[in-house]
Protein backbone atom coordinates (compact mmCIF):
# COMPACT_ATOMS: atom_id res chain seq x y z
CA UNK A 1 0.00 0.00 0.00
CA UNK A 2 2.04 2.93 -1.29
CA UNK A 3 0.96 6.29 0.15
CA UNK A 4 1.21 8.10 -3.21
CA UNK A 5 -0.90 5.50 -5.00
CA UNK A 6 -3.53 5.44 -2.27
CA UNK A 7 -3.74 9.24 -1.96
CA UNK A 8 -3.91 9.94 -5.69
CA UNK A 9 -6.42 7.19 -6.46
CA UNK A 10 -8.59 8.28 -3.54
CA UNK A 11 -8.44 11.91 -4.67
CA UNK A 12 -9.40 10.96 -8.23
CA UNK A 13 -12.14 8.59 -7.05
CA UNK A 14 -13.73 11.15 -4.74
CA UNK A 15 -13.60 13.75 -7.51
CA UNK A 16 -15.29 11.43 -9.98
CA UNK A 17 -18.23 10.87 -7.63
CA UNK A 18 -18.58 14.67 -7.43
CA UNK A 19 -17.12 15.23 -3.99
CA UNK A 20 -15.81 18.82 -3.89
CA UNK A 21 -12.19 18.78 -5.09
CA UNK A 22 -10.98 20.77 -2.05
CA UNK A 23 -12.54 18.22 0.31
CA UNK A 24 -11.17 15.40 -1.85
CA UNK A 25 -7.65 16.84 -1.60
CA UNK A 26 -7.87 17.27 2.17
CA UNK A 27 -9.26 13.78 2.84
CA UNK A 28 -6.78 12.16 0.42
CA UNK A 29 -3.85 14.02 2.00
CA UNK A 30 -4.86 12.81 5.47
CA UNK A 31 -5.27 9.21 4.30
CA UNK A 32 -2.00 9.36 2.34
CA UNK A 33 -0.14 10.70 5.36
CA UNK A 34 -1.52 7.95 7.61
CA UNK A 35 -0.70 5.24 5.08
CA UNK A 36 2.78 6.75 4.73
CA UNK A 37 3.36 6.46 8.48
CA UNK A 38 3.31 10.17 9.34
CA UNK A 39 0.59 9.94 11.97
CA UNK A 40 -2.46 12.18 12.17
CA UNK A 41 -0.89 15.20 13.91
CA UNK A 42 2.23 15.21 11.72
CA UNK A 43 0.11 14.86 8.57
CA UNK A 44 -2.04 17.80 9.62
CA UNK A 45 1.05 19.89 10.41
CA UNK A 46 2.72 19.05 7.07
CA UNK A 47 -0.49 19.74 5.15
CA UNK A 48 -1.03 23.04 6.97
CA UNK A 49 2.60 24.03 6.47
CA UNK A 50 2.30 23.43 2.74
CA UNK A 51 -0.78 25.60 2.28
CA UNK A 52 1.31 28.76 2.04
CA UNK A 53 2.70 27.54 -1.29
CA UNK A 54 -0.68 28.15 -2.91
CA UNK A 55 -1.55 31.46 -1.23
CA UNK A 56 0.02 33.69 -3.89
CA UNK A 57 -1.80 31.75 -6.63
CA UNK A 58 -5.11 32.16 -4.77
CA UNK A 59 -4.65 35.94 -4.60
CA UNK A 60 -3.73 35.93 -8.30
CA UNK A 61 -7.03 34.22 -9.06
CA UNK A 62 -9.05 36.68 -6.92
CA UNK A 63 -7.47 39.76 -8.54
CA UNK A 64 -7.84 38.23 -11.99
CA UNK A 65 -11.52 37.57 -11.29
CA UNK A 66 -12.07 41.21 -10.28
CA UNK A 67 -10.31 42.40 -13.44
CA UNK A 68 -12.43 40.07 -15.58
CA UNK A 69 -15.65 41.36 -13.98
CA UNK A 70 -14.62 44.96 -14.69
CA UNK A 71 -13.76 44.17 -18.31
CA UNK A 72 -17.21 42.67 -18.64
CA UNK A 73 -18.72 45.95 -17.31
CA UNK A 74 -16.93 47.90 -20.04
CA UNK A 75 -18.70 45.92 -22.77
CA UNK A 76 -15.62 45.37 -24.96
CA UNK A 77 -15.98 41.61 -25.06
CA UNK A 78 -19.74 41.86 -25.66
CA UNK A 79 -19.03 43.85 -28.81
CA UNK A 80 -16.92 40.96 -30.07
CA UNK A 81 -19.61 38.40 -29.24
CA UNK A 82 -22.36 40.53 -30.83
CA UNK A 83 -20.39 40.90 -34.06
CA UNK A 84 -19.87 37.13 -34.30
CA UNK A 85 -23.56 36.41 -33.65
CA UNK A 86 -24.55 39.07 -36.19
CA UNK A 87 -22.31 37.45 -38.78
CA UNK A 88 -23.99 34.10 -38.19
CA UNK A 89 -27.49 35.56 -38.50
CA UNK A 90 -26.60 37.48 -41.67
CA UNK A 91 -25.67 34.34 -43.61
CA UNK A 92 -28.30 32.76 -45.83
CA UNK A 93 -26.66 29.33 -45.75
CA UNK A 94 -26.75 28.71 -42.01
CA UNK A 95 -25.05 25.30 -42.15
CA UNK A 96 -21.99 26.57 -44.04
CA UNK A 97 -21.88 29.72 -41.90
CA UNK A 98 -21.97 27.72 -38.68
CA UNK A 99 -19.09 25.51 -39.78
CA UNK A 100 -16.86 28.44 -40.72
CA UNK A 101 -17.71 30.51 -37.65
CA UNK A 102 -17.13 27.50 -35.40
CA UNK A 103 -13.78 26.82 -37.08
CA UNK A 104 -12.79 30.48 -36.80
CA UNK A 105 -13.83 30.65 -33.14
CA UNK A 106 -11.92 27.49 -32.18
CA UNK A 107 -8.85 28.61 -34.13
CA UNK A 108 -8.86 31.99 -32.37
CA UNK A 109 -9.15 30.38 -28.94
CA UNK A 110 -6.30 28.00 -29.74
CA UNK A 111 -4.08 30.85 -30.96
CA UNK A 112 -4.84 32.80 -27.77
CA UNK A 113 -3.89 29.77 -25.65
CA UNK A 114 -0.65 29.25 -27.58
CA UNK A 115 0.27 32.94 -27.36
CA UNK A 116 -0.39 32.90 -23.61
CA UNK A 117 2.53 30.51 -23.16
CA UNK A 118 5.06 31.91 -25.62
CA UNK A 119 4.41 35.16 -27.50
CA UNK A 120 2.59 36.94 -24.65
CA UNK A 121 3.26 34.75 -21.59
CA UNK A 122 0.23 35.51 -19.39
CA UNK A 123 -0.59 31.81 -18.83
CA UNK A 124 -4.29 31.34 -17.92
CA UNK A 125 -4.96 35.03 -17.24
CA UNK A 126 -6.73 35.51 -20.58
CA UNK A 127 -9.32 32.75 -20.05
CA UNK A 128 -11.76 34.37 -17.56
CA UNK A 129 -11.58 37.54 -19.67
CA UNK A 130 -12.01 36.10 -23.18
CA UNK A 131 -14.18 33.00 -22.71
CA UNK A 132 -17.28 34.10 -20.66
CA UNK A 133 -18.55 36.65 -23.25
CA UNK A 134 -18.15 34.01 -25.95
CA UNK A 135 -20.49 31.60 -24.14
CA UNK A 136 -23.40 33.32 -25.92
CA UNK A 137 -21.80 32.46 -29.26
CA UNK A 138 -20.99 28.89 -28.20
CA UNK A 139 -24.60 28.36 -27.08
CA UNK A 140 -25.94 29.65 -30.40
CA UNK A 141 -23.54 27.35 -32.26
CA UNK A 142 -24.49 24.51 -29.86
CA UNK A 143 -20.76 23.97 -29.40
CA UNK A 144 -19.79 21.32 -26.85
CA UNK A 145 -17.72 23.09 -24.18
CA UNK A 146 -15.73 19.91 -23.57
CA UNK A 147 -14.15 20.46 -26.98
CA UNK A 148 -13.18 23.99 -25.93
CA UNK A 149 -11.74 22.68 -22.66
CA UNK A 150 -9.54 20.24 -24.59
CA UNK A 151 -8.52 22.99 -26.99
CA UNK A 152 -7.48 25.32 -24.17
CA UNK A 153 -5.57 22.63 -22.25
CA UNK A 154 -3.72 21.62 -25.40
CA UNK A 155 -2.71 25.21 -26.09
CA UNK A 156 -1.64 25.74 -22.48
CA UNK A 157 0.36 22.50 -22.19
CA UNK A 158 1.67 21.32 -25.54
CA UNK A 159 3.06 24.74 -26.42
CA UNK A 160 5.54 25.07 -23.57
CA UNK A 161 6.56 21.43 -24.09
CA UNK A 162 7.61 22.16 -27.67
CA UNK A 163 8.52 25.82 -28.19
CA UNK A 164 11.51 27.21 -26.20
CA UNK A 165 10.04 30.71 -25.85
CA UNK A 166 8.29 32.28 -22.83
CA UNK A 167 7.12 29.55 -20.47
CA UNK A 168 8.57 27.05 -22.93
CA UNK A 169 12.01 28.51 -22.37
CA UNK A 170 11.59 28.07 -18.62
CA UNK A 171 10.31 24.49 -18.97
CA UNK A 172 12.74 23.25 -21.62
CA UNK A 173 15.89 25.33 -21.25
CA UNK A 174 15.89 26.05 -17.53
CA UNK A 175 14.08 23.32 -15.59
CA UNK A 176 14.19 20.20 -17.80
CA UNK A 177 17.65 20.75 -19.28
CA UNK A 178 19.26 21.79 -15.99
CA UNK A 179 17.82 18.84 -14.06
CA UNK A 180 18.91 16.40 -16.76
CA UNK A 181 22.46 17.79 -16.75
CA UNK A 182 22.61 17.91 -12.95
CA UNK A 183 21.74 14.22 -12.83
CA UNK A 184 24.36 13.12 -15.35
CA UNK A 185 22.70 13.29 -18.78
CA UNK A 186 24.84 14.63 -21.63
CA UNK A 187 22.48 16.46 -23.97
CA UNK A 188 22.31 19.72 -25.93
CA UNK A 189 19.52 22.13 -25.03
CA UNK A 190 18.69 22.52 -28.74
CA UNK A 191 17.70 18.82 -28.85
CA UNK A 192 14.89 19.10 -26.32
CA UNK A 193 12.16 20.42 -28.69
CA UNK A 194 12.96 17.50 -31.02
CA UNK A 195 12.67 15.11 -28.07
CA UNK A 196 9.33 16.49 -26.89
CA UNK A 197 7.88 16.63 -30.42
CA UNK A 198 6.87 12.96 -30.24
CA UNK A 199 4.76 13.23 -27.04
CA UNK A 200 3.30 16.53 -28.29
CA UNK A 201 2.30 14.85 -31.56
CA UNK A 202 0.40 12.31 -29.46
CA UNK A 203 -1.43 15.16 -27.76
CA UNK A 204 -2.21 16.69 -31.16
CA UNK A 205 -3.82 13.43 -32.29
CA UNK A 206 -5.82 13.40 -29.06
CA UNK A 207 -7.01 16.95 -29.78
CA UNK A 208 -8.08 15.97 -33.29
CA UNK A 209 -10.08 13.05 -31.88
CA UNK A 210 -11.72 15.34 -29.30
CA UNK A 211 -12.72 17.97 -31.87
CA UNK A 212 -13.62 15.75 -34.82
CA UNK A 213 -15.07 12.68 -33.09
CA UNK A 214 -15.70 12.80 -29.34
CA UNK A 215 -17.27 16.25 -29.04
CA UNK A 216 -18.23 17.20 -32.58
CA UNK A 217 -21.95 16.79 -31.83
CA UNK A 218 -24.29 19.57 -30.73
CA UNK A 219 -24.87 20.25 -27.05
CA UNK A 220 -27.60 22.43 -25.58
CA UNK A 221 -26.91 25.03 -22.87
CA UNK A 222 -29.41 27.23 -21.06
CA UNK A 223 -29.35 30.77 -22.50
CA UNK A 224 -31.08 32.03 -19.35
CA UNK A 225 -28.22 30.82 -17.13
CA UNK A 226 -25.66 32.37 -19.48
CA UNK A 227 -27.48 35.72 -19.43
CA UNK A 228 -27.71 35.62 -15.63
CA UNK A 229 -23.94 35.20 -15.35
CA UNK A 230 -22.88 37.26 -18.38
CA UNK A 231 -25.64 39.76 -19.33
CA UNK A 232 -25.72 41.08 -22.87
CA UNK A 233 -25.15 44.81 -23.20
CA UNK A 234 -27.82 46.95 -24.85
CA UNK A 235 -25.53 49.91 -25.42
CA UNK A 236 -21.80 50.38 -25.05
CA UNK A 237 -20.05 53.73 -24.65
CA UNK A 238 -17.13 54.39 -26.98
CA UNK A 239 -15.16 55.90 -24.07
CA UNK A 240 -15.58 52.67 -22.12
CA UNK A 241 -14.23 50.64 -25.03
CA UNK A 242 -11.18 52.90 -25.27
CA UNK A 243 -10.64 52.67 -21.51
CA UNK A 244 -10.94 48.87 -21.66
CA UNK A 245 -8.35 48.68 -24.43
CA UNK A 246 -5.94 50.90 -22.47
CA UNK A 247 -6.57 48.89 -19.29
CA UNK A 248 -5.88 45.56 -21.00
CA UNK A 249 -2.69 46.84 -22.61
CA UNK A 250 -1.58 48.42 -19.34
CA UNK A 251 -2.34 45.28 -17.35
CA UNK A 252 -0.47 43.13 -19.87
CA UNK A 253 2.57 45.41 -19.97
CA UNK A 254 2.81 45.69 -16.19
CA UNK A 255 2.35 41.94 -15.75
CA UNK A 256 5.16 41.20 -18.20
CA UNK A 257 7.40 43.81 -16.55
CA UNK A 258 6.78 42.73 -12.94
CA UNK A 259 6.01 39.04 -13.64
CA UNK A 260 2.95 39.46 -11.37
CA UNK A 261 -0.69 38.85 -12.22
CA UNK A 262 -1.62 40.76 -9.06
CA UNK A 263 0.17 43.94 -10.18
CA UNK A 264 -1.15 43.60 -13.73
CA UNK A 265 -4.75 43.26 -12.51
CA UNK A 266 -4.30 46.17 -10.10
CA UNK A 267 -3.01 48.44 -12.88
CA UNK A 268 -5.95 47.46 -15.07
CA UNK A 269 -8.44 48.24 -12.28
CA UNK A 270 -6.82 51.64 -11.67
CA UNK A 271 -7.17 52.49 -15.38
CA UNK A 272 -10.84 51.46 -15.30
CA UNK A 273 -11.44 53.70 -12.29
CA UNK A 274 -9.63 56.62 -13.96
CA UNK A 275 -11.66 56.10 -17.14
CA UNK A 276 -14.99 56.10 -15.33
CA UNK A 277 -15.92 52.48 -16.12
CA UNK A 278 -15.58 51.53 -12.46
CA UNK A 279 -16.49 53.79 -9.55
CA UNK A 280 -14.42 53.68 -6.36
CA UNK A 281 -17.40 52.61 -4.26
CA UNK A 282 -18.02 49.70 -6.67
CA UNK A 283 -14.62 48.09 -6.07
CA UNK A 284 -15.93 46.08 -3.10
CA UNK A 285 -18.71 44.56 -5.20
CA UNK A 286 -16.38 43.89 -8.14
CA UNK A 287 -13.80 42.17 -5.93
CA UNK A 288 -16.53 40.09 -4.24
CA UNK A 289 -17.81 38.95 -7.64
CA UNK A 290 -14.25 38.19 -8.72
CA UNK A 291 -13.75 36.00 -5.66
CA UNK A 292 -17.08 34.26 -6.36
CA UNK A 293 -15.94 33.44 -9.89
CA UNK A 294 -12.32 32.51 -9.21
CA UNK A 295 -12.11 31.93 -5.44
CA UNK A 296 -12.87 28.22 -5.61
CA UNK A 297 -9.89 27.69 -7.91
CA UNK A 298 -7.67 29.55 -5.47
CA UNK A 299 -8.76 27.23 -2.66
CA UNK A 300 -8.08 24.23 -4.89
CA UNK A 301 -4.53 25.42 -5.54
CA UNK A 302 -3.96 26.11 -1.83
CA UNK A 303 -5.22 22.62 -0.94
CA UNK A 304 -3.14 21.06 -3.74
CA UNK A 305 0.01 22.67 -2.30
CA UNK A 306 -0.68 21.04 1.07
CA UNK A 307 -1.50 17.73 -0.62
CA UNK A 308 1.81 17.77 -2.51
CA UNK A 309 3.77 18.48 0.69
CA UNK A 310 2.21 15.45 2.38
CA UNK A 311 3.15 13.22 -0.58
CA UNK A 312 6.75 14.45 -0.39
CA UNK A 313 6.92 14.05 3.40
CA UNK A 314 5.85 10.39 3.27
CA UNK A 315 8.93 9.65 1.09
CA UNK A 316 6.64 7.21 -0.70
CA UNK A 317 7.73 8.46 -4.12
CA UNK A 318 11.13 6.74 -3.74
CA UNK A 319 9.53 3.48 -2.61
CA UNK A 320 7.04 3.65 -5.48
CA UNK A 321 9.88 3.92 -7.99
CA UNK A 322 11.80 1.12 -6.23
CA UNK A 323 8.74 -1.12 -6.49
CA UNK A 324 8.52 -0.25 -10.18
CA UNK A 325 12.15 -1.28 -10.72
CA UNK A 326 11.58 -4.64 -9.04
CA UNK A 327 8.76 -5.40 -11.50
CA UNK A 328 10.69 -4.57 -14.66
CA UNK A 329 13.37 -7.20 -15.09
CA UNK A 330 15.32 -6.64 -18.31
CA UNK A 331 12.48 -5.30 -20.47
CA UNK A 332 13.06 -1.71 -21.64
CA UNK A 333 9.48 -1.56 -22.96
CA UNK A 334 8.07 -2.52 -19.58
CA UNK A 335 10.48 -0.14 -17.86
CA UNK A 336 9.35 2.80 -20.01
CA UNK A 337 5.68 1.90 -19.51
CA UNK A 338 5.91 1.60 -15.73
CA UNK A 339 8.03 4.75 -15.41
CA UNK A 340 5.42 6.80 -17.27
CA UNK A 341 2.51 5.25 -15.35
CA UNK A 342 4.36 5.90 -12.09
CA UNK A 343 5.06 9.45 -13.26
CA UNK A 344 1.36 9.83 -13.97
CA UNK A 345 0.51 8.96 -10.38
CA UNK A 346 3.14 11.33 -8.99
CA UNK A 347 2.24 14.28 -11.19
CA UNK A 348 -1.53 13.81 -10.83
CA UNK A 349 -1.00 14.50 -7.15
CA UNK A 350 1.34 17.46 -7.53
CA UNK A 351 -0.49 18.95 -10.53
CA UNK A 352 2.40 20.96 -12.00
CA UNK A 353 5.01 19.85 -14.51
CA UNK A 354 7.32 22.70 -13.48
CA UNK A 355 7.26 21.57 -9.83
CA UNK A 356 7.45 17.86 -10.65
CA UNK A 357 10.62 17.74 -12.77
CA UNK A 358 13.10 18.34 -9.89
CA UNK A 359 11.41 15.54 -7.93
CA UNK A 360 11.30 12.87 -10.62
CA UNK A 361 14.51 13.75 -12.50
CA UNK A 362 16.70 12.77 -9.54
CA UNK A 363 15.03 9.35 -9.52
CA UNK A 364 14.26 8.74 -13.19
CA UNK A 365 17.56 9.77 -14.76
CA UNK A 366 19.78 7.18 -12.98
CA UNK A 367 17.02 4.61 -13.43
CA UNK A 368 16.64 5.26 -17.16
CA UNK A 369 20.39 5.24 -17.77
CA UNK A 370 20.73 1.96 -15.86
CA UNK A 371 18.19 0.38 -18.24
CA UNK A 372 20.24 1.54 -21.21
CA UNK A 373 18.01 4.36 -22.43
CA UNK A 374 19.80 7.00 -24.49
CA UNK A 375 20.08 10.61 -23.23
CA UNK A 376 17.33 11.67 -25.65
CA UNK A 377 15.05 8.83 -24.52
CA UNK A 378 15.73 9.72 -20.90
CA UNK A 379 14.78 13.34 -21.59
CA UNK A 380 11.55 12.16 -23.23
CA UNK A 381 10.65 10.00 -20.23
CA UNK A 382 11.25 12.81 -17.73
CA UNK A 383 9.54 15.51 -19.84
CA UNK A 384 6.49 13.41 -20.71
CA UNK A 385 6.11 12.18 -17.12
CA UNK A 386 6.11 15.76 -15.84
CA UNK A 387 3.61 16.99 -18.45
CA UNK A 388 1.11 14.32 -17.43
CA UNK A 389 0.28 16.33 -14.31
CA UNK A 390 -0.59 19.48 -16.20
CA UNK A 391 -2.60 17.73 -18.89
CA UNK A 392 -5.10 15.89 -16.71
CA UNK A 393 -4.84 16.63 -12.99
CA UNK A 394 -7.88 18.08 -11.18
CA UNK A 395 -5.52 20.51 -9.40
CA UNK A 396 -3.58 21.75 -12.43
CA UNK A 397 -3.63 25.31 -13.80
CA UNK A 398 -4.12 23.81 -17.25
CA UNK A 399 -7.46 22.25 -16.25
CA UNK A 400 -8.58 24.81 -13.66
CA UNK A 401 -8.02 27.65 -16.12
CA UNK A 402 -10.42 26.35 -18.79
CA UNK A 403 -13.06 25.59 -16.17
CA UNK A 404 -12.79 29.13 -14.76
CA UNK A 405 -13.95 30.53 -18.08
CA UNK A 406 -16.38 27.84 -19.18
CA UNK A 407 -18.24 27.43 -15.87
CA UNK A 408 -19.18 31.02 -15.03
CA UNK A 409 -22.83 30.06 -15.55
CA UNK A 410 -22.59 26.75 -13.67
CA UNK A 411 -23.08 24.59 -16.78
CA UNK A 412 -19.58 23.10 -17.06
CA UNK A 413 -18.42 20.57 -14.45
CA UNK A 414 -14.70 20.74 -13.64
CA UNK A 415 -14.18 16.99 -13.28
CA UNK A 416 -16.49 15.50 -15.90
CA UNK A 417 -16.34 18.28 -18.50
CA UNK A 418 -12.67 19.31 -18.22
CA UNK A 419 -10.53 16.80 -16.31
CA UNK A 420 -11.97 13.55 -17.68
CA UNK A 421 -11.93 14.75 -21.34
CA UNK A 422 -8.36 16.08 -21.07
CA UNK A 423 -7.18 12.95 -19.26
CA UNK A 424 -8.61 10.68 -21.94
CA UNK A 425 -7.45 12.72 -24.92
CA UNK A 426 -4.05 13.90 -23.64
CA UNK A 427 -2.75 11.75 -20.79
CA UNK A 428 -3.32 8.46 -22.56
CA UNK A 429 -1.58 9.67 -25.78
CA UNK A 430 1.23 11.16 -23.66
CA UNK A 431 1.88 7.77 -22.08
CA UNK A 432 1.71 5.93 -25.41
CA UNK A 433 3.84 8.38 -27.37
CA UNK A 434 6.20 8.82 -24.42
CA UNK A 435 6.84 5.08 -24.64
CA UNK A 436 7.33 5.42 -28.40
CA UNK A 437 9.86 8.23 -27.87
CA UNK A 438 11.73 6.24 -25.23
CA UNK A 439 12.00 3.20 -27.50
CA UNK A 440 12.99 5.01 -30.70
CA UNK A 441 15.23 7.90 -29.68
Amino acid sequence: MNAVVVAVLLMVGLSLVRVNIVLALIVSALVGGLVGGLGLLETVNVFTGGLGGGAAIALNYAMLGAFAVTISKSGITDVLATKIIGKINAQTDKAVSTVWVKAGLLSSILLAAIASQNAVPVHIAFIPILIPPLLHVMAQLKLDRRAVACLLTFGLTATYMLLPVGFGKIFLNTILFQNLVDNGVTINVEQLPQVMAIPVFGMFLGLCIALLISYRGKRQYSIEKILAAEPEKVSVKASHLITAFVAIVGALASQLYTDSVIIGSLVGLVVFIAGGVLKVDETQDVFSKGVMIMGVFGFIMISAAGFAEVLKATQAIDSLVSATVSMVGDSKLLAATLMLVTGLLITMGIGSSFSTIPIIASIYVPLALSFGFSPLATAALVGASAALGDAGSPASDSTLGPTSGLNVDGQHDHIWDTVVPTFIHFNIPLVLFGILAAMTL
